[in-house]
């Protein structure tokens, strides 16, 4: 019997797609607080790494009925609310510039010839015609939590594309958008940095770009002889490697935020404080950790273990899991390398607290300048080597 080939072969922009921008999605039930309703979306971000092509992943993950999207768009920002006059283009979906996202779905655009270069920052309109209260469904987004480093746009109506959004109101949330991918076929990979609040760079500069994978990716892109790579951040605030906390626990978020992100081939854990912070024990967050570990192995992804930074208000028998933690994670054997966050930050003096000058003032999660160390604490020789693209 003869072999056919598939109808529609893989492009050029998919053999050498990689994740550049990424950010992980909750649920929010619908409120006043998070309404859409005949209204344009203006997000901001900053890519890792640039590309030939770029495309966008929208996500209606959580969502318990259809999404429609009535238009959407990409340009290069030009500061605050404002993009590049003429730099922008429409998103189409399998060709249309309205589309609808399935309840519980996600989609990607088609693939756009776009001028996009190393850490550009990107405008990313969406306009949703209907109202997102009207009904139960919840919404995906993402928010940077507790203090908001993420600032979104909101406009009246049809607005994609405007040069100057006439803007009503600010977010401090990604609203649908989950990922930015660039067809790059001289990238070996994307780092993909996988945590909690820390991660999430809570506590950091407002947007300034300023938490420890944006340092991470200044340094990839231009910092070092290693050939420049993907760097995405998929932080969410309040993680935890096992049950409760925000979102999906790491355990159950690991395969859809890592695993499927297009050309990942290093991930950095930074999990675990907000487990021992609800109580649970060093050694059930390591049999989590292992997990981890096995999953990433059996997909040929390297991963490295980052120790668990201080927590100076935390009581001692919590300060006594999160040792135990930071020994297995540097004494084990079990990553493939150690990268040693808590050494970069804390106080020498007194190693439960961060020194002073890294701490935000919450003793728990690190200032900008905390999070610069972390990054310049990370040895860039583990991504460099041979293309790892699988």
């Amino acid at each position: 019997m003869a072999l056919h080939a598939p109808a529609h072969a893989a492009s050029r922009q998919d053999f050498y797609a990689l994740g550049s921008w990424a950010t992980p999605p909750v649920a929010a039930a619908p409120s006043d607080a998070n309404r859409v309703n005949n209204q344009t979306l203006r997000q901001v971000l900053r890519l890792s790494l640039g590309g030939e092509s770029i495309r966008v992943k929208l996500s209606n993950r959580y969502g318990s009925a259809p999404l429609v999207i009535q238009a959407a768009g990409i340009a290069l920002r030009n500061g605050n609310e404002r993009i590049i006059a003429g730099s922008g283009k429409a998103l189409t979906f399998s060709g249309r510039e309205s589309f609808t996202i399935p309840a519980y779905g996600e989609l990607y655009s088609d693939w756009l010839t776009f001028a996009a270069g190393n850490l550009t920052e990107l405008a990313i309109d969406v306009h949703i015609a209907a109202d997102t209260s009207a009904g139960t469904s919840p919404l995906t987004l993402h928010n940077s939590r507790p203090s908001g480093q993420i600032v979104s746009y909101l406009a009246g109506g049809n607005q994609v594309g405007a040069t100057v959004l006439p803007t009503e109101a600010t977010r401090a949330a990604y609203y649908f958008i989950t990922g930015v991918e660039v067809s790059n076929p001289r990238a070996p990979g994307a780092i993909v940095c996988f945590g909690d609040s820390i991660t999430d760079g809570s506590q950091s500069s407002l947007y300034a770009n300023a938490r420890y994978p944006d340092y991470l990716a200044n340094r990839v892109i231009y910092g070092s002889t290693i050939a420049p790579m993907g760097v995405v951040n998929l932080g969410i605030g309040g993680n935890r490697v096992l049950v409760g906390g925000t979102g999906a626990s790491a355990l159950a978020r690991f395969d859809r935020d890592v695993l499927s992100l297009s050309g990942a081939s290093h991930v950095i854990v930074l999990e675990g404080i907000n487990d021992i912070s609800g109580g649970n024990t060093a050694a059930n967050i390591i049999r989590g950790h292992g997990q981890m570990i096995a999953r990433a192995r059996a997909r040929g992804l390297k991963i490295y273990g980052a120790t668990v930074t201080p927590y100076g208000n935390a009581p001692q028998p919590r300060e006594d899991e999160r040792l135990a933690l930071n020994a297995w994670i540097r004494g084990s054997g079990a990553y493939d390398a150690v990268i040693d966050f808590d050494a970069a930050i804390r106080d020498p003096g007194n190693p439960r607290v961060m020194l002073a000058r890294y701490d935000s003032g919450d003793s728990l999660h690190p200032n900008s300048a905390g999070y610069a160390a972390m990054a310049n604490a990370i040895d860039l020789n583990l991504f460099a080597g041979p293309k790892l693209r699988r």
